[in-house]
């Protein structure tokens, strides 16, 4: 297989992955193996079965965190993890043996080893301290770097002709696909915060939430990171009002998104040569906020929260290739080569 084949393959792999890892969280199967790396010291949930059927009996049935299902669930996740990890060493072997024949430097496929060696180290984390929500939501950051340095590393396996558009006027349009990213991250931050502290319930009406545009809300634990999922920092249980500071947070990040992609997006449409990516922009913009008013609408059904979590990284996506293109032509229109 080629490299950029490769590079392809495990981009699309760690897409896929971050949609599974969504489900599992949604689905209640974060603790199906409450162990690691293995379910109950074990290499599948099948050979496990004794010690999840004496769990089940434990804890007064299937509903509670571990069953068989819920075991496989997260065993699976495990496995396309583990060999997503052995795919992204073998890119950073190949980067480093093919740098002359690539001609780009083996850096960037090597950082991806270190950042996948600590994805898997909250892997574990998120297992053995029981769904912390900081360790879950850095969980979740890991994944998205991940996707986020493949869909770089592809990006420079592509030719100049597909990837630099003839940008007119790039003064301010590159700064302000910065900011489009930077606005970006940290609302899949805040989501993540969203949904490892189940906050995501709390409002089921839009645009009000609670029969309120300004519900009651507590922002003095909402956002304390050191804490137990479901409580506050000293054992107390995190209120109502608590969640709706998360949730109600999180909305009004999307409007801060929504208003910088849009202006963001008319930039873009001004240069004939990006109108292309203006149209992308608004296209996966438009999917993502629909996404999040039907979560809420409907009460967060779980095909439409995982489709939430994949519309999240394919905005990362989007506005990576956004600023790889003014970013290449910017570097390109001074004299410089990558």
């Amino acid at each position: 297989m080629s490299f950029k084949r490769l590079v392809i393959f495990t981009t699309l792999l760690t897409f896929g992955l971050i949609m599974l890892g969504a489900y599992v969280r949604l689905s209640d199967a974060g603790l199906g193996c409450p162990d690691w790396p293995g379910c109950y010291g074990k290499l599948t949930p099948k050979m496990a079965a004794e010690h999840i059927a004496d769990a089940v009996a434990e804890q007064g049935g299937e509903h509670g965190p571990v069953s068989m299902h819920k075991a496989w669930k997260e065993m699976v996740h495990r496995y396309i993890a583990s060999f997503l990890g052995l795919l992204i060493i073998a890119i950073a072997v190949m980067a480093w043996k093919k740098r002359e024949e690539l001609g780009q430097s083996p850096t960037l496929a090597t950082v991806l080893v270190g950042v996948v060696c600590l994805q898997g180290a909250f892997g574990a984390w998120t297992v053995t301290m029981l769904l912390k929500p900081a360790i879950v939501t850095g969980h979740l950051i890991g994944g998205m770097t991940v996707l986020g340095l493949l869909v770089w590393l592809w990006l420079r396996q592509t030719s100049p002709a597909r990837t630099v558009a003839p940008v007119h006027d790039t003064r301010g349009l590159l700064w302000l696909a910065r900011l489009g990213l930077v606005v970006v991250c940290a609302q899949i931050i805040l989501g993540g915060w969203v949904s490892t502290n189940y906050a995501a319930v709390v409002c089921t009406d839009f645009p009000t939430c609670q029969g309120s545009y300004w519900p009651t809300m507590e922002f003095n634990h909402a956002f304390h990171m050191v804490r137990e999922l479901g409580e506050t920092p000293d054992g107390q249980i995190l209120n109502v009002a608590s969640l709706t500071a998360i949730h109600m947070t999180h909305r009004l990040g999307a409007l801060v998104v929504t208003a910088v992609l849009l202006l963001l997006a008319a930039r873009l449409w001004r240069n004939p040569g990006t109108k292309a990516l203006a149209i992308k922009v608004v296209a996966v913009l438009a999917l993502q906020v629909t996404m999040g008013i039907g979560n809420v609408v409907m009460h967060l059904p779980l095909w439409l929260a995982v489709a939430h979590n994949g519309g999240a990284a394919l905005l990362l996506v989007t506005l990576i290739l956004v600023n790889y293109r003014v970013d290449n032509h910017a570097v390109r229109g001074h004299g410089f080569t990558r």
